[in-house]
């Protein structure tokens, strides 16, 4: 974790009192509709993970969020992908047989945009690209989605948040309306949270983790959202993140990941979460009615 140290003292008080606290009126109200259902790098379970196809058939099955990674090119381009390399989910390995391990950041975005990313998860799909992220952004755009924007290995590409700043002003997603409702940053690293706040301060931002109890006063001060992994989640713990309230003045958020199964959805939104991220955005919409 990347949070700054608070005193010892201090956050154990803050720990015991966040788990004892009710809910507010306003929050109880809140936790009384049912969690938002966001698609995982768009309907991944239907269509090839973090293209274009996947943001189109999450619009086809009602999801009204989707979630993405964003990376960067050898030469500065934002590029739409999850992993580092290029191996998995394109035919890289084959177009640049001698590029190994066919990393994003050793990829020209011309270089990019001539795989096929999506062969590897259906021949159907075959001939599908690695969006930019300005491509990907009008797409959601297209549909009156929103955007839960993940920063991915952001270590590896110094000043990548100031950079999709940069994309998404470009695109009118930092106007009102995008900022107010429609959009979310988030990463699992803490200072390029801070980054994004820091730099764009009205920006709602996410961390994705499960900080201690006693460090959420640290995250409250940059981030909106503590997103965690389902496996990871308990009432208690949902609980003590929304008795906190983040840089907007409203409760922090907890939106799980990944859940892909209506038990799972249906046991998490009973933990009051916020949101659920999915590949199955059918499943988890039909599950807990969101």
């Amino acid at each position: 974790m990347h949070a700054r140290a608070v005193a010892a003292s201090t956050t154990a008080l803050l720990g015991t009192a966040a788990l004892l606290l009710p809910l507010s009126p306003a929050r109880a109200a809140e936790s009384s509709a049912p969690p938002l259902v966001i698609a995982h790098r768009g309907a991944s379970a239907y269509a090839p993970e973090n293209t274009l196809a996947a943001v189109d058939r999450a619009a086809e099955l009602g999801a009204d969020w989707v979630e993405n990674d964003v990376q960067r090119t050898r030469d500065g381009e934002l590029v739409v992908l999850h992993d580092d390399s290029l191996q998995r989910t394109t035919d890289a390995e084959q177009v640049f047989p001698d590029r190994a391990p066919w990393k994003v950041k050793d990829f020209t975005a011309a270089e990019i945009a001539r795989l096929d990313a999506g062969s590897w998860f259906d021949p159907a799909y075959a001939g599908a690209r690695v969006p930019t992220l300005e491509q990907y952004v009008r797409r959601v755009e297209l549909h009156g989605q929103k955007l839960l924007l993940e920063i991915k290995n952001p270590q590896l590409y110094p000043g990548i948040e100031g950079e999709i700043i940069k994309v998404l002003g470009n695109e009118g997603w930092l106007d009102r309306g995008h900022v107010g409702q429609r959009l979310v940053v988030q990463s699992f690293s803490a200072d390029s949270v801070r980054t994004v706040h820091d730099l764009r301060p009205a920006v709602k931002t996410g961390f994705l983790g499960t900080p201690p109890v006693s460090d959420l006063p640290a995250y409250a001060a940059f981030t909106d959202q503590i997103n965690p992994s389902y496996g990871s989640l308990s009432s208690g713990y949902v609980a003590a993140v929304h008795a906190f309230k983040g840089p907007h003045g409203k409760p922090l958020e907890v939106c799980t990941w990944t859940v892909n199964d209506a038990a799972a959805a249906r046991r998490v939104a009973g933990y009051g979460v916020d949101g659920i991220i999915t590949n199955t955005p059918d499943v988890v919409r039909d599950a807990v009615g969101g």
